[in-house]
């Protein structure tokens, strides 16, 4: 019998789906996952719920009484993506969702004993303005309106009231798989790669001026999440996150182009959110001629073009860097990281091996 039971809220997302197979399999655990749409992870416990509907969340009391831990990886964004970080609407609902789930899961199981929040880089204000590099935790809040803010201030009251532990993460870009995320970077490239493929055409970089930044193995945050369950040293504390190289794309572009079998041919920029949607026909004889899963660029990509425009900078002008200081994390004990190059390669053979992404070899 499992000594921790972790719910994993958000079960189908780039993290949540990377906390499902990691704690799957993982001695001493048990996992659940949470999300309206069911997890394409065989043998794990489901529940099917939507946080904006509190019925469907409390109907699944029964199940919830095991819970030991909690993983929140749910996320609610809006079409306009970027614009979208600072809507209200989008402050508001996310702030509900995890009132929601938190409030039900505080009362159906008496054994808990550790939730885990993420946020981000946009709590150092990088949509707002340029960050200042590395940034750290031990920072004042950045003044700005932010989710971010409300869900940690209710958790944080929460877990004095209620006797359990709490950790914030703050990853960086995110690379995993998860259909439809709005922020999946992986299935946003590997589409741009495959359709060049097809189309007997270099595959250019699409964007401008590069940012420097870092990314986060989704892998990483789940070891993360086992790592904090038993360390002391993570208990009501903030850590950013990060696989521990640098992200530059114009750099790790002839590794997207080797993977997929393409030339890179000379760079050329483009904003991706007005070109790719437009290529819905030519996506689906892709997935015909391929044989692939039966999802439309939409339902694939989503709302990640606008998310690959901003990572590449399309068009844009020089930008300070936007990395993150991960130190508090290594001097609490969790070392672990990975090579950005390898998990970007990873990430696309999962979606290849799904038959979300053609297979060219």
């Amino acid at each position: 019998m499992a000594d921790r039971t972790l719910l994993v809220v958000g079960a189908t997302g780039l993290l949540g789906r990377a906390a499902l197979a990691h704690f799957k399999g993982l001695a001493g655990w048990n996992v659940i996952g949470m999300s309206r749409r069911a997890p394409d992870i065989s043998g794990v416990q489901h529940l099917k719920a939507d946080l904006m509907d509190p019925a469907s969340v409390a109907g699944h009391k029964a199940a919830l009484a095991p819970v030991t831990d909690v993983l929140y990886a749910a996320l609610f964004e809006m079409d306009d993506l970027v614009s979208g970080w600072r809507h209200q609407e989008q402050i508001e609902r996310n702030t509900a969702m995890f009132e929601t789930l938190l409030a039900t899961v505080e009362d159906a199981a008496p054994g808990l004993a550790h939730v885990h929040l993420l946020q981000g880089t946009k709590a150092y204000g990088i949509h707002v303005e340029p960050m200042k590099a590395p940034a750290k935790e031990r920072w004042p809040r950045h003044d700005h309106e932010n989710f971010y803010w409300h869900q940690e201030d209710h958790l944080k009251a929460r877990a004095a009231d209620g006797g359990w532990r709490y950790t914030i993460w703050r990853p960086q870009v995110v690379f995993g798989h998860g259909l439809g995320s709005p922020m999946n970077l992986i299935a946003a490239v590997g589409v741009y790669a495959s359709i060049c493929r097809a189309r007997g055409e270099p595959c250019r970089y699409p964007g401008g001026i590069p940012v420097t930044t870092e990314a986060t193995d989704a892998r990483l945050l789940a070891r993360a999440v086992a790592w904090a369950a038993a360390a002391d040293g993570a208990a009501n504390e903030t850590f950013n996150i990060a696989n521990g190289d640098v992200l530059l794309w114009p750099n790790l572009w002839p590794t997207v182009c080797d993977h997929f079998g393409v030339e890179p041919g000379e760079p050329e920029p483009q904003t991706l959110a007005e070109t790719m949607p437009l290529l819905e026909a030519e996506w689906a004889d892709i997935v015909r001629t391929h044989n692939l899963a039966s999802h439309s660029l939409d339902e694939l990509v989503g709302g990640s073009w606008q998310f690959l425009d901003r990572a590449v900078r399309a068009g844009g002008a020089a930008t300070p860097p936007s990395l993150v200081s991960t130190i508090k994390l290594r001097q609490a004990g969790f070392g672990d990281c990975y090579d950005t190059e390898d998990s970007l390669r990873y990430w696309f053979s999962e979606m290849q091996a799904n038959r979300l992404l053609p297979d060219w070899q």
